[in-house]
Parts: structure tokens; C-alpha cells; sequence
């Protein structure tokens, strides 16, 4: 096993990792989603006209439909279809007046699921400066700075400046890019909340980032490519994440709360 991910094991199953990991990713309370004042009083004329093709699309511009129906992603990708399918119109609009108005509002508010809450908050802690050294959120000024410099810019950004200046060749945008005693670091955070499905294709994204090549680069550095990983993956067993982890010790995935130790230790 790398030292770094030993690190982040031992961390994790000795130490009050959950509470440490709250910095780094704080889980939002139940907020309901909001809808535009105007635009419910849309959805309630056409409720009460029985307009079922005005109502579907007025629910469609929502964020959340009321109905989970394996034909709504369609109609909300295309809305020209929705006059081209009036029966499947009507059979969305009967369902919605069983329903009812107080229920239609209460499914279109309902909170996000933690695991969309997820995405920002690395970059929103790289941002409070938790790593030591200054933040910058253009390539520019990154690039004119001396010195430990953290680039937190967005996903493409980031990717591009990797591309062009550090020879990185993988067709995904990184979460991480910083300068530390001369070195780059590139890499891809991931909070990853149980096994199996979606969460090991997340943890195989991170992999692929770091295992992808690096073509030579324009300042003629060390480039480290790193997976800041969190979450249940540090579980001792014989999961699938922890028997990588295991067995790959020539790649550095390591938790976010040993970042800064990294980064100040190349």
C-alpha cells in the first residue's frame, strides 16, 4: 500500500475521521428547493384549467418533476415532442390532478439528495486557504505568483492549463492543481459515500486520472498526479476500493485531511 493512503487508512480507523471530514464536506440540512413565485402560479392556473399541456410544461421547466416516468427526461430534453404526444401528455397530467396541487409542490421541493451537495465543496475548502499557501482562481495570476500557489479554478480550466504547460493528456477536468517546492500536483477529489455502482465507477474515475500519461512538459518539473479520496474506501475488508488500495502501491490516493501534510512533504 502507497505511505500516503496507509496514512488515510490508519486515519480513518483510528482517529474521529468523520468529524474531521465534516471541514471538508459539510452536509447541508434538508433545504427544500425553491420555485419561483410566478412560476407556480402558472402551474396552479393551468392545475385548475385542466390545461394538461400547458401544465406539463410548465412542471417540466422545474427542476423536479413531480412524477418519476420513464418519459419525462424525454419530453424535458425535447419539448417539441410534447405537442407530438398528446397521450402521453394526458397520462402525465391525470396522475398530476390525483396528486393534487399540495402534493405537486411538496415532490417539486423536495430537498437534493447529500450526494448532489458533494461536487463544489472541495473546492469551496481549497478556497479558505485550509492548504498554507495563496489561492488563485485565474491561470494568470497562478502563473505569475512565486512561490506554494493553489489554482482553483474551474474543472476545464485547470484541465487545459495541465494540458498546455504540464503534459497532461487525459480527456478530464481536474479538481486539484497546485505548485509546491518547485513541484506540480494535478489531481481529482472524490467523497465516496458506500460501494458498489455509481461510487466504484466514481473511485475508477479518480484511478484513471493518475494512472493516465503525462506527456513532456513546457516548465520541465515534476508532475505528481494524486486521488484525493474520502469515504468508505479506507474501510478495512475486502471491498473492491480497499483491495485496489491494496495492491496499488505505486499510486498516491490519499484522504484530503492529509493533503496539506503531502504537499508540504515533496
Amino acid at each position: 500500500m502507497n505511505y500516503w493512503t496507509e496514512l488515510s487508512v490508519q486515519f480513518a480507523n483510528q482517529s474521529n475521521y468523520l468529524d474531521e471530514l465534516f471541514k471538508v464536506y459539510p452536509m447541508s440540512p434538508n433545504i427544500r428547493r425553491e420555485i419561483d413565485n410566478n412560476q407556480w402560479k402558472r402551474v396552479q392556473t393551468s392545475f385548475e384549467r385542466q390545461d394538461n399541456e400547458t401544465l406539463v410544461r410548465e412542471l417540466l421547466t422545474l427542476e423536479l418533476f413531480p412524477i418519476k416516468d420513464s418519459y419525462v427526461a424525454y419530453l424535458k430534453r425535447d419539448p417539441e415532442s410534447i405537442s407530438r404526444n398528446p397521450e402521453t401528455v394526458n397520462r402525465l397530467a391525470g396522475n398530476l390532478y390525483e396528486m393534487g396541487l399540495d402534493v405537486i409542490y411538496e415532490k417539486c421541493t423536495e430537498p437534493k439528495e447529500t450526494n448532489r451537495q458533494i461536487g463544489p465543496l472541495f473546492k469551496r475548502w481549497i478556497a479558505r486557504g485550509m492548504l498554507g499557501a495563496p489561492v488563485y482562481n485565474t491561470v494568470n495570476e497562478f502563473l505569475a505568483a512565486n512561490g506554494n500557489a493553489v489554482l482553483n479554478a474551474s474543472d476545464t480550466e485547470m484541465q487545459r492549463f495541465a494540458s498546455d504547460y504540464l503534459g497532461y493528456s487525459h480527456n478530464k477536468g481536474l479538481d486539484f492543481v497546485a505548485r509546491f517546492n518547485s513541484q506540480y500536483v494535478i489531481g481529482e477529489a472524490k467523497f465516496l459515500t458506500d460501494f458498489g455502482g455509481h461510487q466504484d465507477a466514481q473511485f475508477a474515475d479518480a484511478v484513471s486520472t493518475i494512472t493516465s500519461s503525462l506527456l513532456p512538459n513546457r516548465f520541465n518539473v515534476t508532475v505528481n498526479k494524486i486521488a484525493i479520496c474520502d469515504g468508505v474506501l479506507y474501510i478495512t475488508g475486502n471491498n473492491k476500493m480497499h483491495r485496489h488500495l491494496r495492491e496499488h502501491d505505486d499510486q498516491t490516493i490519499l484522504s484530503s485531511l492529509l493533503l496539506r501534510e503531502y504537499l508540504y512533504s515533496i
